[in-house]
């Protein structure tokens, strides 16, 4: 008999459970449950009010349930006396929440695992270590042009960064480095791919990990795209790779295939660039995030993120790179996607590449940024949230593999945010039209 979790809290010494689930805007919601009353707690499963989080509810709706994943049990390294664990949602009629997006990846892995696939995932999580208030950046002696890799201001926040990676190697994730990314302040760490469903949970919880270790330290960590209009922003660039039933053979890998990937890799990566300015709606799913993609240069002269829907070899400046044999890489994707929608929209797009044969067309191994696909081949990303929300109502594809009332549910709530955007007077509009 498997042990009850209360029996592995005894014996690893836990004394609360945090049973969490992810919402439509990545907020991640909890109960905190003494292990005393765990068992009780996972079996009847935890109640919330679906409409405290963004989940499209209302006041009236009932309760809905959270479901611990029992197999997904990550005891805090920082805290260990408290464990945590991802939850699916269901109703108390027991039928499931569809718009959960933990659910939504798990129904996107099923239609893959009918096709014969599994999907395995890595993910590079970049951030910022910011003062406390966050309003400025962590070390004031960060303040290179080119900060990139930089040994003694990567050196000077190594507490942080130990703490994290040191948690990362006791939860077994495989982290093999770390380092100072692009932008002053910017530090970014890598860790082992596994299938999609895994890696989306080890997402959702690293940032978590980084946001409270960074608070044990007396700073505050961010993954918003662009805190900083003359840095580089966030990214969270995905790599992906499928593989046959048993998980065991690469299918996108080809010796003898153009930069070492198969013809079903192109066709998937075909059907990613085919759904590119609908994905936006998922991987850029912020007001901000367009602050970041087709942005002007920065002060360390790239901005690192696409601005034409295409894809390269090991090359930085298109949507998808090619770095290596058997992967692919997709760079489009910012801090504030949502872990797990952002691997079910990225699989959903390829899917359907697999399916229908996509051609992804011309390979372009230019600097995009000076010298762009021409607009017959590559299309550019769309330029704000509203245009990449609207591409997203228009694609029949994603709404049938992602749930017609997932979709539904999601460009709901993300129109209300544009238009509370919109209600909103800048500084800039103060600046440039109060004297018209």
């Amino acid at each position: 008999m498997p042990q009850s979790l209360s029996e592995i809290a005894r014996d690893r010494q836990i004394n609360y459970f945090l049973l969490s689930f992810t919402d439509l805007f990545g907020v991640q919601r909890a109960k905190l449950v003494p292990a005393s009353c765990i068992d009780q707690m996972a079996d009847s499963q935890a109640g919330f009010a679906g409409f405290a989080a963004w989940l499209d509810m209302t006041p009236a709706d009932p309760d809905i349930l959270a479901m611990p994943e029992r197999d997904r049990l990550y005891q805090l390294p920082w805290r260990p006396e408290v464990a945590w664990m991802p939850s699916d949602l269901c109703g108390v009629d027991g039928r499931l929440i569809e718009q959960t997006p933990r659910l939504v990846l798990k129904r996107v892995l099923a239609q893959a695992k009918e096709m014969g696939f599994v999907v395995k995932t890595g993910v590079e999580c970049e951030y910022f270590l910011l003062s406390p208030e966050g309003d400025g950046l962590s070390d004031g002696r960060d303040r290179q042009s080119k900060p990139c890799y930089d040994q003694l201001t990567l050196m000077r926040r190594f507490d942080v960064i130990r703490d994290i990676c040191d948690g990362m190697q006791t939860l077994g994730w495989g982290p093999y480095q770390n380092d100072h990314e692009d932008a002053n302040g910017q530090f970014e760490m890598n860790w082992t791919y596994d299938e999609a469903l895994v890696t989306a949970d080890r997402h959702a919880f690293f940032k978590y990990m980084v946001k409270s270790i960074a608070e044990q330290h007396g700073i505050r960590a961010t993954f918003m795209p662009k805190p900083f209009t003359h840095l580089t922003g966030n990214g969270c660039h995905m790599h992906l790779s499928v593989w046959d039933a048993a998980g065991s053979t690469n299918l996108f890998h080809d010796d003898n295939g153009e930069l070492g990937l198969s013809t079903p890799a192109y066709h998937f990566i075909g059907g990613v660039l085919h759904h590119a300015e609908a994905l936006c709606a998922f991987t850029n799913p912020t007001v901000n995030s367009y602050r970041r993609i087709n942005a002007p240069v920065t002060a360390s002269g790239a901005t690192w993120s696409p601005n034409t829907i295409s894809y390269s070899g090991n090359n930085r400046t298109h949507t998808i790179r090619i770095p290596d044999a058997g992967r692919f890489e997709l760079r489009l994707a910012d801090g504030s996607t949502n872990p797990y929608l952002l691997a079910a929209a990225l699989i959903a797009a390829g899917l359907d590449g697999l399916q229908n044969k996509r051609d992804p067309g011309p390979r372009s191994d230019t600097n995009s940024y000076i010298d762009p696909p021409p607009p017959s081949t590559a299309k550019t990303l769309p330029g704000n949230l509203l245009d990449a929300l609207r591409n997203l109502e228009a694609n029949s594809t994603l709404h049938a593999a992602l749930g017609e009332s997932f979709v539904a549910s999601y460009l709901k709530l993300k129109h209300q945010e544009w238009a509370d955007f919109s209600h909103h007077i800048t500084p800039w509009e103060l600046e440039t039209t109060l004297d018209c």
